[in-house]
């Protein structure tokens, strides 16, 4: 099977996301001993205002975990953690290319 230089880039990114997404809530959860999601934005201030790059690039992993929470714990259906996961996989690729951008600018590559 041959893949494309495009496809191996997007998946790397694909990755990377993810990745990162998973390092930024672990660390928020380490940090704070909360764990991270999106009701941080619900406080309203200064609080959710400074989660809110937490939130925009820890979203993928959110979104999984909790996908994943409420399929065993709920029973949601298989068709909704399938757009769940989709939509976090769309939102890791951007968040990914974001971070390699932001890496290769910091770099001066």
């Amino acid at each position: 099977m041959n893949l494309s230089p495009s496809a191996l880039e997007n998946i790397q990114t694909l990755i990377l996301g993810l990745a990162f997404a998973g390092l930024l809530a672990s660390a928020f959860e380490w940090a704070t001993a909360r764990r991270a999601s999106f009701g941080l934005l619900s406080g309203g201030g200064l609080v959710a205002l400074a989660s809110l790059p937490i939130l925009v690039f820890g979203a993928p992993f959110i979104i999984l975990r909790n996908t994943v929470r409420g399929r065993r714990i709920e029973g949601r259906p298989i068709p909704f953690v399938m757009l769940a996961t989709m939509l976090a996989c769309g939102w890791s690729l951007v968040s990914g290319r974001l971070v390699l951008d932001l890496a290769h600018m910091v770099s001066g590559a």
